[in-house]
């Protein structure tokens, strides 16, 4: 159950209004999603988090299909519905196959699996690692 309702659209103004119009050019989407109408109650958040999502998301030594896949796999894992959906869309959306989404979402269900038995045995670390 949300807590405030989404700024709209049709009620942004100033700041949100253009930081909404630059997330529908840069996302090639026609409707802002329910996320970014949800921080718009604090436009100040909103900005910051645009402006932080667009510099770590963009092309660098990873390419945005291996980022997008990362945001789902730490989504995954923080069993955050909204940003495996949302990210999972953007992964598809930048080429990734649904065969690369399977072999991720296989990879993170390892890697939790032995991080628990890691966890609960109290491995310790091999000196090569430290």
């Amino acid at each position: 159950m949300k807590i405030f309702k989404p700024i709209s659209e049709k009620k942004a103004k100033g700041k949100v209004k253009k930081i909404f119009n630059e997330i529908k050019h840069s996302r090639k989407i026609k409707k802002i999603p329910n996320f970014w109408q949800s921080l718009a109650h604090n436009p100040e958040t909103l900005e910051r988090t645009w402006n932080n999502l667009k510099q770590i998301m963009k092309k660098g030594a990873l390419d945005p299909i291996t980022k997008e896949l990362i945001y789902v796999a730490v989504s995954i894992t923080n069993n955050c519905e909204y940003c495996i959906r949302s990210h999972t869309f953007a992964a598809k959306k930048k080429g990734a196959t649904d065969q690369m989404i399977k072999e991720m979402i296989d990879v993170v269900g390892i890697a939790n699996q032995n991080n628990k038995l890691v966890n609960s045995y109290q491995v310790e670390i091999d000196k090569i690692y430290k």
